[in-house]
């Protein structure tokens, strides 16, 4: 098998969860806001389009779902055979080093306390302190409610602690206390509002799917 080679590299920002999943294997999806939103066309025929800067024009949002690929060069994340480099919370530490010598840390894995330094936000990464290199797969264009349960899987959902949430629900119900019982849907929806997402508007996202590759 011939891999394509990369056109570009961007930064991709992570929480700590999704590094720990990205690291694990568990991993292999992110999903990102369309911006602008596709809107709604009109004559209420429930279909809808996107205004393009790049393109100068109204995209079909319907004719992407139904033909991937015609947006590729379109998606602000990259296109397939692009590398996204994660950006993580991180330090940099002289703690048993030659004077003037430094390496970087990671607070997911390095949980140290004598480094010396706070922990710097992922923002502000360097590229050369990234220790975690994706290639994009493939790019589509979903509504943040149509998810798969196979893809909600593949966003890193915590399938340990999903499981064990389950069995304290199961526990709880058995005394009529309960409502609502975990599910992997669920677990997709608190992933999506951590990081201060709105579930009830339903928007539309770049799901874009990729693979760990060494740096």
């Amino acid at each position: 098998m011939v891999t394509k080679p990369f056109q570009v590299e961007r930064p991709l920002l992570m929480n700590g969860a999704m590094v720990r999943a990205t690291l694990d294997g568990s991993k292999s999806q992110t999903r990102r806001l369309m911006t602008p939103q596709p809107e709604a066309r009109p004559g209420g025929d429930g279909k809808h389009r996107w205004p393009s800067n790049l393109a100068q024009s109204m995209m079909s949002v319907e004719q992407f779902q139904q033909h991937p690929g015609i947006f590729d060069d379109l998606c602000p994340h990259g296109r397939p055979g692009d590398r996204l480099w994660v950006r993580e919370a991180f330090a940099r530490t002289a703690v048993c080093q030659a004077p003037g010598q430094e390496w970087v840390v990671y607070r997911e894995g390095d949980n140290r306390t004598d480094y010396g330094g706070p922990w710097k936000p992922s923002i502000h990464m360097p590229r050369a302190a990234s220790r975690i290199l994706l290639e994009i797969v493939c790019v589509r264009i979903e509504r943040l409610q149509d998810i798969s349960d196979a893809d909600i899987e593949a966003e890193g959902i915590d399938m340990v602690a999903l499981a064990e949430a389950q069995e304290r629900y199961d526990v709880v119900a058995k005394d009529g206390n309960a409502s609502g019982r975990p599910t992997l849907r669920s677990a997709w929806r608190d992933l999506w509002e951590s990081t201060g997402g709105d579930w009830d508007a339903n928007p539309w996202l770049w799901a874009i799917s990729f693979r760990r590759v060494t740096p």
